[in-house]
């Protein structure tokens, strides 16, 4: 995908997310971009993202869920308010609540697909369902309840 995702967008102090932070060089680096109604975000697991010989270990699914859904959630705000994407005030998500259900197990060694699709946008939360799949089967179901990131959070977003 050549346009930029949302996590293009976010500012420079804000991008060092281990998911999906373009900052962290260490991190997933998820980016996420509107399809339709829906969301999607691509992503290739490493060897190293193992739990068992041949499957993605459970903790990366619930971290491409989680970062799928605030960037979701920060796309959706700035869509509601007619804005483009990147104006300022930043909409800039974090996670209040994260629910993840594991359908079956995920192979290792091929690309993931992961698609949220906005629940309900009311004030500063903001709540998305998703799916991973790989090969056009779902592994993984969650719902991220994010709420806009405090004022007194942004001030102190600085790397350590």
């Amino acid at each position: 995908m050549s346009k930029k995702s949302f996590q293009d967008f976010y500012p420079d102090e804000l991008s060092y997310c281990y998911g999906c932070g373009r900052l962290n060089t260490h991190g997933h680096q998820l980016k996420s971009y509107w399809d339709g109604e829906e969301t999607v975000a691509l992503f290739h697991p490493k060897p190293h993202h193992i739990a068992i010989p041949g499957y993605v270990y459970g903790g990366l699914i619930a971290s491409l869920i989680d970062c799928h859904g605030t960037g979701t959630a920060s796309a959706a705000s700035y869509r509601k308010e007619g804005r483009a994407m990147g104006t300022e005030p930043p909409f800039r998500f974090v996670t209040a609540s994260l629910h993840v259900d594991y359908v079956r197990p995920t192979p290792l060694g091929i690309s993931l697909e992961v698609r949220g699709r906005v629940k309900e946008v009311k004030g500063r939360k903001v709540v998305v369902s998703a799916t991973v799949s790989a090969e056009g089967e779902i592994c993984a179901r969650g719902e991220v309840v994010a709420v806009q990131m405090p004022a007194n959070m942004m001030a102190k977003a600085e790397p350590t």
